[in-house]
């Protein structure tokens, strides 16, 4: 048997239950509410990951004889990534794949050498491994430090910025994985170990790690450990239909090689949000992208305010023009209509007539009668209780998102208004404190709270004057103007 079988693990989650229904077997999500049918072949496994502890690919293998161990693995990692199933370790592979290691650089002497240090340790087959550096016009003696090492270097008279250098590399490289990293960042040794086995589903051609903070000194750098927009997560995900806008890193990510060149690689035009159009792309062409939470990368982030909140208006000016080049990805807000109806008649008894106010818990149990009704009539047992948890849930993330997305974009009209209608900017103002609070409480950051709104106040409108300068420049303001529905995507 493959030791791989053995290093590789699966479990229920403690909030996920499957019961039988209609001959199916039913896996029920708790928080938020989900189930998923699946076919009763399925069964005997599930019985097995439901006792609680890891089972091993092994065990799991044993009882679901004519099912291939390569669908088992693919079907088993579609369940983790819909949060039906937990994974522990790492699919060895026997044959490891020959992967060059591309990493622009300009004016970082230092960084470079520690980078390169950090994939001088790393545990991957030497004889299928390659590291091309790109010296973008340095003026110091970065090309110095790099020929220390043992790595390929291309050195450019003019500075063409990080994009055009990734394909220069790309078009010279031996690998057929290219494995993209920047220079102020430094990889953990089982960075392409724990990646490379993603490839294995061809679906994937292209997956990106976790990018953790090299720096944790600082206030500013344990906010940046929690809330660097490099952040992906902590779980699997990977691109859909319904997750349009999802994207990994550039400092982080591993991509097909022959794929990579039949989309024309990084757009060169585009100085930040390069990586966004490129998995926006690839997932245009019928490709997948993948996030996974290992394969670490330590960055180095800007830990000084005004480069802090330079960053963030960097990356706020390439949303309005990544919008204007996929007009198909229209930024989207899904309101269900019960919640709409709630908030409606909530802030309308607030502001205008209290006496509605008891219309909203009979708002909330008739729709959690409605969606318990619904799964009573399948044979499905979930609980009024659970029904009325999950639309209580539901309608109090709607209402965050909705306060997000106005502290993350129209922060700075509080000033104006206040002028106009105070109590309006006074409303604004508190919504983007509630919802700093409820990321505060999410995050869990190693931060007092007031320390943690007043960089979450910098990082917000920083970013929307990035966006709302863009928006200006390239006479694109959908980022800031929603389509709202109230029919979700299926």
């Amino acid at each position: 048997m493959d030791l791989s079988l053995k290093l590789l693990a699966y479990k229920l989650p403690e909030k996920v239950t499957f019961q039988i229904a209609n001959a199916s077997v039913v896996l029920v999500r708790s928080f938020p509410l989900k189930l998923i049918r699946l076919h009763t072949c399925w069964k005997a496994s599930i019985e097995l990951l439901s006792s609680g502890r890891f089972v091993t690919l092994e065990k799991i293998v044993d009882c679901l004889k004519n099912v291939d161990l390569k669908n088992i693995e693919i079907f088993f990692d579609g369940l983790v990534r819909r949060g039906f199933l937990e994974r522990e370790g790492t699919f060895l592979i026997t044959e490891y794949p020959f992967v060059s290691v591309i990493i622009p650089v300009r004016n970082r002497p230092e960084e470079i050498k520690a980078c390169l240090l950090s994939l001088g340790k790393l545990d991957y087959p030497l004889d299928k491994l390659e590291i091309i550096a790109v010296d973008d016009a340095s003026c110091d003696h970065t090309p110095e430090a790099i020929k220390g090492f043992n790595v390929r270097l291309i050195s450019l008279k003019k500075n063409r910025q990080a994009p055009y250098c990734r394909n220069l590399a790309a078009q010279k490289a031996n690998g057929e994985i290219l494995a993209f990293l920047d220079s102020d960042c430094v990889a953990s040794p089982s960075w392409l170990k724990e990646l490379v086995p993603a490839f294995k589903d061809p679906a994937v051609c292209a997956v990106g790690g976790r990018i953790d903070s090299f720096f944790d000194t600082t206030a500013l750098d344990r906010y940046e450990q929690v809330k660097s927009s490099l952040i992906i997560g902590n779980h699997v995900r990977r691109s859909s239909e319904r997750e349009k806008f999802f994207y990994v890193p550039s400092c982080n990510l591993l991509v097909k090689k022959k794929i990579f060149h039949s989309i024309g690689g990084f757009n060169p035009d585009l100085v930040v949000g390069e990586d966004v159009d490129l998995c926006w792309r690839l997932q245009d062409a019928g490709h997948s992208v993948e996030f996974r939470p290992n394969g670490t990368i330590f960055h180095r982030h800007r830990n000084k305010m005004s480069a802090f909140c330079r960053r963030r208006f960097d990356y706020g000016t390439s949303e309005p023009l990544l919008q204007k080049l996929h007009p198909d990805r229209a930024k989207t807000f899904f309101f269900p209509l019960g919640g709409f109806l709630f908030w409606c008649v909530f802030f309308s008894a607030f502001y205008l007539m209290p006496s509605l106010l008891f219309i909203c818990p009979a708002l909330v149990l008739v729709d959690s009668m409605v969606k318990y009704l619904k799964t009573r009539k399948l044979n499905i047992s979930i609980s009024f209780f659970q029904h009325l948890k999950a639309v209580s849930r539901s309608w109090a993330t709607l209402f965050y998102h909705g306060a997000s997305f106005l502290s993350r974009y129209y922060l700075w009209t509080c000033l104006p208004v206040a002028f106009v209608i105070p109590e309006a900017s006074v409303s604004l103002f508190c919504l983007h404190v509630f919802s700093g609070i409820v990321d505060y409480m999410i995050k869990k950051p190693e931060l007092n709270p007031v320390s943690f709104l007043l960089y979450f106040t910098f990082e917000q409108f920083s970013y929307q004057t990035g966006v709302w300068a863009g928006a200006v420049k390239y006479f694109s303001f959908r980022p800031v103007i929603p389509v709202i529905t109230f029919l979700k995507k299926r």
